[in-house]
Parts: structure tokens; sequence; C-alpha cells
């Protein structure tokens, strides 16, 4: 990569093999969740979300994860990360040597009982044992806030919650923090208004956009992210994912898509076009179904 300045850079955290694949209905056995991130390891991606460890009872699609980031060659320049919801998960990631982790809450009190089944305080109170333990042991903790802009059962949500939910996990030690337009109803006027409420309390180099894609506005909603100064941005390959707790979601922002707007942008994301070409086919080929990602299906007829 050149040494371009940050405003020239963009991170992208790669969540299919995680968000993605959680939420696909047809199962993906553990040989084939291992092929997917290797591919992604031959795409100049730096950021890759493994798995979750949560019970197989609740999401059989993550089962082994722990294992699954375990048998994967780790190199120092891609960064594998887990999914963690509680003490118990960070214990497995933790076994296997993982130096990254993920935990999640919502800026919608609605949201996060129908998801963790507790509120937004005790959902934190939860995590000050993972964050404990992770600085005792030198990990990283990413935090995700869902709802960032609408949340299924309470409509609105107020910029100043996100930002007030954002700060607190930042306070407590999350590096990053990653905003979820949960069920893709943002549009970029309303993106603004959170990022504005939360640059009010933190630097942009904090935060992250993950954008899906239910009405077609996760590319423009991350270009109106670009414009206030934000550089991080989750995206999944083929656009694979949803959100099993808002009906009619649909995947995140397909990393494809992603890479055209920034690269063609000028932003340099390290990212070769032709690998992510082939592990986003290969992975369409394995779940048998569409790549919805406008650049994909461009992408293949010029092949």
């Amino acid at each position: 990569m050149s040494q371009a300045s940050r405003a020239d850079q963009v991170k992208i955290v790669e969540v299919g093999p995680r968000d993605g694949l959680q939420n696909e209905k047809q199962p993906i056995s553990f040989e084939q969740r291992k092929d997917f991130i290797l591919d992604l390891m031959q795409t100049g991606l730096k950021n890759i979300e493994v798995g979750s460890c949560v019970s197989a009872k609740w999401v059989p699609q993550m089962a082994r994860s722990d294992e699954l980031f375990a048998a994967l060659p780790q190199q120092p320049d891609i960064h594998l990360s887990l999914l963690t919801p509680n003490i118990k998960g960070f214990d497995a990631a933790l076994a296997v040597g993982c130096k990254e982790v993920a935990v999640f809450t919502a800026a919608s009190e609605s949201f996060t009982q129908k998801n963790i089944n507790c509120s937004i305080a005790e959902s934190l109170d939860k995590f000050a044992e993972i964050m404990h333990k992770a600085k005792q042991y030198n990990v990283k903790v990413r935090g995700y806030v869902s709802c960032m802009v609408d949340c299924p059962y309470e409509g609105a949500i107020d910029p100043r919650q996100v930002a007030k939910v954002s700060k607190q996990l930042f306070d407590m030690g999350c590096y990053e923090i990653s905003l979820g337009d949960t069920i893709g109803t943002a549009t970029p006027d309303r993106v603004k208004q959170v990022w504005q409420a939360c640059l009010s309390e933190m630097d942009s180099q904090f935060l992250a956009g993950h954008f899906h894609n239910t009405y077609g506005m996760a590319v423009a909603n991350t270009y109106q992210s670009l414009e206030q100064g934000i550089r991080i941005f989750d995206a999944s390959l083929a656009g694979l994912g949803g959100c099993p707790y808002a009906k009619g979601a649909s995947g995140n922002v397909a990393t494809e898509d992603l890479y055209y707007l920034l690269s063609r942008m000028g932003l340099a994301t390290g990212i070769d076009e032709a690998a992510l070409m082939r592990a986003s086919q290969n992975i369409s080929a394995v779940l048998q179904r569409k790549n919805p990602s406008n650049f994909a299906q461009a992408y293949a007829q010029q092949c």
C-alpha cells in the first residue's frame, strides 16, 4: 500500500464468515467455511471476522468457530477475529490464541431485549468482565452497536442515544465501535445526523459503518459516511447476511460493491480485484445463489 494519508485509506472489515453465514438457511460445512476464509485471505483484506463463539444450539451455522480459527494459518498482516457475546465465548477465543474479539449491544432497548435478552445497561455490565480479561491478556475488543438509525420494534432511534452507547463502549475499552444500520432503512441524511452526534463525543478514527442493503441505500450511506470522515466499513462478500430479528432485512453491503465505490474514488483498500472476484464466485457457487452485488454481476458479464 502506498504511503497515503489516512484520508485516502479505508479499512474494510470482512464480516461474511460470521454476520453473513450465521443467517444463511442452508447448511455450510466446517471445511466450506474454512475454504471461504482462506479465499478471503488471498484478496488483500486485512481484517476478517471468522465466526462467533456462541452455542451451536442457538446458531448452528457458527458451530466450532473456535476450532475454525485454530485451523487457519496465522499471518502477521491479517487480523482474524471472533465474536464473543459472553465470558464463556471469550474464554473459548482466548484458548485458541485469538487476539481480537467483538462484543455487541444496541441503541434500542427493545432490540437488545429481543436479541440478547437483557437491557442495554445489563449488556454493558456483562462486557465488563470481558474487557477486564481482554486487557489482562492483551486482546483487542471491538464493539458493535445495532439500530444506529431505526429499530424494528421502536422505529426511529435518537442519534444522541447512539452516541451515548458508542461512547460507553469506547470508555470501557473498545478500540473501535461499529454502528449498524441493522434493518437497512437508513438514508444519507439520517446517517449524517448519527455521525454528527457521535463525532461530538469521539474521533472518527474509532468509528465504523456497518450498512445493510435492504432498500439499496448501503453504498449511498457509505458515501455520506466518507463525507463525514469515516474510514472504516464492515462488508460481506456476495452480500451475505441479514438479521434474524428484523423481518425482511437483507444482507450487508457487498464487499464487491464497497470495493468498487472506494477504488474508483481513488481510495486505497489494498484489495486484489481478481482475487476478490474469485472468492466471490466460489462462495456463491457453494451456496448455490445469485450474487446480489451489482459489481459482481457486471464483472461476470465482462469476463
